[in-house]
């Protein structure tokens, strides 16, 4: 069978295994190719100069994936991941993270290092939170790195058996906004109707902090994490035009949930375990949800374009061998720098003031005639696909896949 994307609405419902496979070796390489300096980035004055027994807690794709490449790939460090993923049929390839994680532990098993995935395990659960405990205890170490990368529609909570849904919506009054199918290059406005109380509150129960809580403190229990650790959750802001129906909209009140536990987790465990919790703000990239959110797709393209054009566009592996090299583990500093918030922030070159000037004057005049000019819709569709396997540089996708495995 030759695969090609199927794509719906800019959803991508299916995966190309050795694209996928490809795709990871090419983001290790270039996090091999910067391995001199991640480990040259010394000691940051406390703890381990280095990320030494990580646990990255949705692992598959994005964020979570590229901060596992760089923990092990630039560091050395032995990783644990999480991600519940669909396998493949004999007729249906798995999602891409299925694929994305096989891949990642085979070429940590080549470069000599310890690495253990669980895909068939909701991370949400305490089952995951107790086969992390177990593997540290047979192995004899603690986790010095803890990684929050999840992103769920989804999440049942473990105490109650109750299934929360998140959803992408504004709060207060309906959000309308111009919205680009980088597929077809139609423009178009699309209107979000505003979320009902009950999904506020269903959406800050999946996406807020309320697990990364209950993962700290159970691997504090269990006597698992280590002493003076650094424990990550990943966010956004973004531009003030987008806050309705992102930062101001449920999203928002869910990432805003992330803070305080992030201030909650410092309160409770830093002076008796040296415990230091943050949650980064990350630049715009391309996602799943990104993909399908009013107003995001023809932002993110117009971003691409403006941040290439000066090269100081990245993307997930790039962002996260700054916030590793240039935030965590930073050469003679015993500081961690912090907005005022207690936020790190490598969302930087995204939010300043002349990318932004110049991203707000094209979209005021952007349109599906001057869209290729203005904006880059190719790049953020070529993202899109290779996050899903296809489209990635050196692959035959006219060669026939013979097995979904």
């Amino acid at each position: 069978m030759i695969l090609k994307p199927m794509v719906r609405n800019n959803i991508c419902i299916n995966a190309h295994p050795m694209g996928c496979r490809a795709e990871v070796r090419l983001q290790t390489g270039r996090v091999k190719a910067f391995r001199d300096r991640l480990t040259n980035s010394g000691k940051n004055g406390r703890g381990t100069p280095k990320p030494t027994h990580v646990l990255v807690i949705g692992c598959s794709t994005g964020y979570g994936l590229a901060s596992r490449l760089v923990a092990a790939f630039g560091y050395g460090a032995d990783t644990v991941g999480f991600s519940y993923e669909k396998e493949p049929s004999s007729t249906k390839p798995g999602t891409p993270g299925w694929y994305f994680n096989r891949e990642f532990d085979a070429l940590a098993v080549e470069a000599g290092l310890f690495a253990r995935t669980f895909s068939d395990i909701d991370a949400f659960s305490d089952a995951a939170k107790d086969k992390a405990i177990e593997l540290a205890r047979e192995r004899g170490f603690q986790y010095d790195l803890i990684i929050y990368s999840l992103a769920s529609p989804v999440r049942t909570d473990p105490e109650t058996g109750t299934l929360y849904r998140s959803v992408i919506k504004p709060i207060g009054r309906q959000y309308a906004g111009r919205t680009l199918d980088v597929f077809t290059g139609k423009i178009a406005e699309a209107t979000v109707q505003p979320a009902t109380e009950e999904e506020i509150a269903q959406t800050i129960k999946v996406m807020g902090g309320e697990d990364w809580q209950l993962w700290i403190d159970a691997l504090d229990k269990a006597g698992v994490l280590g002493r003076d650790a650094t424990t990550l959750a990943y966010s956004y802001l973004g531009p003030p035009f987008s806050w309705p129906i992102y930062r101001d909209g449920t999203i928002g009140q869910a990432k805003l949930h992330l803070e305080k536990t992030a201030q909650a987790l410092n309160e409770h465990y830093q002076d008796a375990k040296g415990l230091r919790a943050f949650v980064s703000i990350n630049k715009a990239v391309v996602t799943r949800a990104s993909a399908v959110i009013p107003v995001i797709p023809l932002y993110i393209s117009t971003l691409f374009k403006v941040m290439k054009e000066r090269n100081i566009h990245e993307d997930c592996v790039d962002q996260m061998i700054r916030l590793f090299a240039e935030r965590i583990y930073r050469k003679g500093e015993t500081q961690i720098p912090v907005d005022t918030e207690g936020r790190i922030r490598v969302d930087d070159l995204e939010m300043g003031p002349s990318v932004q000037n110049e991203v707000s004057a094209r979209l005021a005049t952007v349109d599906e005639s001057n869209l290729h000019k203005l904006a880059d819709p190719d790049g953020f569709r070529n993202d899109f696909l290779r996050a899903h396997g296809f489209e990635v540089p050196g692959v035959d996708y006219e060669q026939e896949v013979l097995s979904f495995e």
